[in-house]
């Protein structure tokens, strides 16, 4: 008798993201968000994908910079529409802080409070991403002279800074059942890729670990940073920190472009090569993805069966 899993017939561009409680699936016209309610219901919520067609995002090596910001922006509002929808804290009592900046701001409140998260989820991103590998380098640089050699030491800390965060946070129970929406998301995706009727049964016996994945897009980020920084610093010597962030963050732009570029071709092909470079990130999901429950697996197939195309084949890679 065949296996099922191997039997992949397509390669589809709808790609999703694990909420709160829910999937994200995002489609070629239509973007989909499906939440588990606290009564156990399924609450949905479409709208309009934005438009693919537009010359910046069809242009090589620079609609990589416009789509991973679309990509961010509509990750992170799903995000905040799921903890909303989840009632995430709605039993809790606010604090005296808390309701005295409600009455303060009314209705504007939450879009506050999202500001407030996304700014301290910025600066953190910086300080454990950037500023503290730089620093790291820096103090080494007597130590170590090559450009090659300070580069991959600085991506190396990002990469264990990376590992041990997936590490610590997987533990956590909530973030533990986001990673589990995760597994349920792949799962969908591919039952769907391998030509199956899209039924819990069907979905659950899928991998949980997706080349397509974000968390590998993150991998190969660090990666191709680490070889255009050796490039950069073998040419211009810079001792100081935040000189050495700011010429980072400038090239973050060309290192955004240049791994989805890397990705589209990656996604495309099946072979020992393709593989290899999707190792490390397929590798790195075992912190991110985690096998989903069956009323899970029912929120990723509803989350993905609103986003399918009307006309058959339009949603391919």
């Amino acid at each position: 008798m065949s296996n099922p899993e191997k039997k992949k017939t397509i390669k589809t561009s709808i790609g999703g993201q694990a909420v709160i409680e829910g999937v994200m699936m995002r489609g070629p016209k239509v973007t989909a968000l499906s939440v588990r309610m606290p009564d156990q219901s399924i609450s949905t919520e479409e709208w309009a994908t934005p438009d693919g067609n537009k010359w910046y995002k069809k242009t090589p090596f620079i609609r990589g910079i416009f789509n991973f910001i679309e990509s961010m922006t509509c990750g992170y509002q799903s995000l905040m529409k799921a903890a909303e929808k989840a009632g995430l804290d709605d039993d809790e009592e606010p604090s005296k802080f808390e309701q005295k900046l409600r009455d303060m701001l009314g209705d504007k409140f939450m879009p506050f409070l999202e500001g407030c998260i996304l700014l301290f989820s910025l600066v953190m991103a910086l300080f454990f991403f950037a500023f503290l590998p730089t620093t790291i380098v820096n103090l080494l640089n007597g130590v170590i002279t090559h450009p090659l050699a300070l580069s991959a030491l600085e991506g190396l800390t990002k990469i264990a800074i990376l590992i041990v965060y997936l590490a610590a946070i997987s533990n956590m129970s909530d973030i533990k059942r986001v990673f589990m929406y995760h597994g349920a998301e792949h799962k969908t995706i591919f039952c769907y890729e391998h030509g199956l009727p899209l039924t819990v049964e069907n979905v659950r016996i899928q991998p949980r670990h997706h080349p397509r994945c974000g968390t590998s897009f993150l991998f190969v980020v660090i990666v191709v940073s680490i070889l255009l920084s050796s490039v950069l610093f073998s040419f211009v010597e810079v001792t100081n920190t935040f000189a050495r962030m700011g010429l980072h963050l400038l090239l973050l732009p060309v290192i955004v472009s240049l791994t989805y570029e890397l990705n589209r071709v990656v996604g495309r092909y099946d072979n020992r090569l393709t593989r290899l470079v999707s190792a490390p990130g397929m590798w790195l999901q075992n912190w991110t993805t985690f096998e989903p429950d069956d009323s899970m697996i029912e929120v990723g197939i509803r989350a993905f069966t609103l986003v399918l195309p009307e006309e058959k084949g339009k949603d391919q890679w």
